[in-house]
């Protein structure tokens, strides 16, 4: 019997939930997903996690062998308590969420199995090396830029997670004085400085078409973060010595070279040839990689 693990992923915009196998491939028609938002709250959360659980529930009918339960949370997490304290989620602060998908797995008909939370960027980067672009590596990182940034590292195999779980918020490394490296180089603070220069737009999307086609000020906020992410990475490459880095999330798709930009960005800004010669790829998993990241927490532990 084939092995599988439950897989949930809660970010800012959405939570996800899925049927994930043994091979890391998500089993099709089980893929379901529920809005959230900056402004969810707890009792929103909860009833959104009842109706992806029992529709990947009703999607998965006659399929068996269901290990367990693994999640992926926006973070900083509790790992000992089972809570989350979303950066971008200020209202689900001390939420449960393991007990909260727990009960959901229970009541779609789970009951009884193991359930495991890890932080989001930790779980991407246990699929990028189980099943994507950084597998067969020694030591690796994978990470987002998206609405915010973060990421996780593995080395010799095994998740670096660190004392309470949270190894990897990328976005909260300071940058530019007193600024972070989300509040430089994500989608929405890139939008914000270009809109500070004169742009009119108001989505990275938007950003992305207007850089396409010639406009300026677009163009340097995309090369703005790109450099800024490049230039952290040289850091954490110095520190641990990384062979590969992937690099996902949806504003990473802003500009066709916005790895190339990256990957520029770090060998300029590092000090020592190892930290220089580090791998910058695209993520191999796309959007499935937060999913499959989850259910690793249950089939490779």
């Amino acid at each position: 019997m084939t092995e599988l693990a439950l897989a949930v992923d809660l970010g800012g915009t959405k939570v996800e939930a899925a049927l994930v196998d043994a091979s890391g491939a998500v089993v099709p028609g089980t893929r379901h997903r529920q809005p959230t938002g900056s402004d969810a709250t707890r009792e929103a959360l909860c009833d959104a996690l009842v109706r992806v659980v029992a529709a990947v529930a009703h999607g998965a009918e006659g399929v068996h062998g269901v290990r367990g339960v693994g999640i992926g949370s926006a973070g900083p997490i509790d790992h000992a308590a089972g809570t989350i304290a979303p950066v971008n989620m200020p209202s689900l602060h001390g939420m449960p969420l393991k007990d909260a998908v727990a009960d959901a797995a229970a009541a779609a008909g789970w009951r009884d199995i193991p359930v495991s939370l890890g932080h989001d960027g930790g779980c991407l980067a246990l699929a990028e090396s189980w099943v994507g672009a950084t597998r067969g590596s020694r030591a690796s990182l994978a990470f987002v830029v998206s609405t915010g940034i973060g990421g996780g590292f593995i080395v010799d195999g095994t998740l670096l997670s660190g004392s309470t779980g949270n190894a990897g918020h990328l976005g909260q490394m300071h940058a530019e004085g007193d600024l972070t490296l989300e509040e430089v180089a994500s989608g929405p603070a890139s939008v914000v400085w270009a809109r500070e220069q004169g742009w009119d737009g108001r989505t990275g999307e938007e950003l992305a078409r207007a850089a396409a086609s010639g406009v300026r000020v677009a163009r340097a906020a995309i090369e703005r973060s790109a450099g800024a992410v490049g230039r952290a990475l040289a850091d954490v490459a110095v520190l641990l010595d990384l062979e590969v880095i992937a690099v996902g999330g949806g504003f990473s798709r802003v500009a066709d070279d916005y790895i190339d930009l990256v990957a520029q960005a770090l060998r300029s800004a590092a000090v020592l040839p190892y930290a220089g010669s580090a791998r910058v790829v695209r993520t191999g998993l796309h959007g499935e990689g937060p999913l499959v990241g989850a259910a690793a927490l249950i089939l490779r532990p």
